[in-house]
């Protein structure tokens, strides 16, 4: 069973939880406070941290914050339903997905399921199945990223932004592909994580790559990564 954390001060949503969980290939360790999650989530390799926002002692973006000086492990959000601050806050910290609360506990299920996905190398991948581009080296089985030959840190959400749009350098990837392809869902006009997650990759690699925009945005189309030749070595 792959072990995760739900850091949640609602004790009666944390019993059902784990009561939830376990017949879905889960098993769960829970923390009521940011300072307890913080410490659990750091002294153990869980494949999942489930962190609501509001918390006592440290909120949840605190505790986010924090954990992602350290590790790079997957993390879900839980936010008020409406408190879009703290959802764009989330994924620009790191967070790799976030669930409105009231939530419907098959939905939350789905999200880890898509998450875990994401962050485990595809089938029949070779150590030699590289992307490189200008000054980009991606590592598709490593799931590593480094620029001018030095690591870049990545979420796995931003790992994934980023490998689809190089895959396609120079051609626009629409946003309901990179739903599709990256959140596993289908498109919502009024849902900016992807777009959050461009950000957060333009401030880490740099705004633009050989003089040209990095990532650049086309409007009612989506995001085209800048095709340049990758120096020889």
């Amino acid at each position: 069973m792959r072990r995760v954390l739900v850091i949640d001060d609602d004790r009666d949503l944390t019993d059902m939880l784990v009561e939830y969980l376990r017949p879905e290939g889960f098993a769960v360790d829970v923390a009521h406070s940011g300072e307890e999650g913080l410490t659990r989530a750091l002294a153990t390799e869980y494949a999942l941290v489930i962190l609501d926002v509001m918390l006592p002692e440290i909120n949840g973006l605190e505790v986010l914050r924090r954990f992602r000086q350290h590790s790079q492990r997957p993390v879900i959000m839980l936010t008020a339903r409406g408190q879009d601050v703290d959802r764009i806050v989330g994924l620009e910290i790191g967070a790799d997905d976030y669930l409105p609360k009231p939530f419907n506990a098959r939905e939350l299920v789905a999200r880890m399921h898509a998450v875990l996905r994401r962050t485990q190398p595809p089938a029949g991948v070779t150590r030699d199945d590289l992307l490189a581009v200008g000054d980009l080296v991606i590592d598709v089985r490593a799931r590593t990223v480094h620029r001018n030959h030095e690591p870049v840190e990545l979420t796995s959400m931003e790992f994934d932004v980023l490998r689809t749009l190089v895959a396609s350098a120079g051609e626009v990837v629409s946003r309901e592909a990179l739903f599709r392809t990256v959140l596993q869902r289908e498109y919502s006009p009024f849902d900016r994580s992807i777009d959050n997650h461009v950000s957060s990759l333009r401030k880490k690699l740099g705004a633009t790559v050989g003089g040209t925009e990095r990532i650049k945005s086309v409007r009612n189309a989506g995001y085209v990564y800048a095709w340049t030749p990758r120096e020889s070595s």
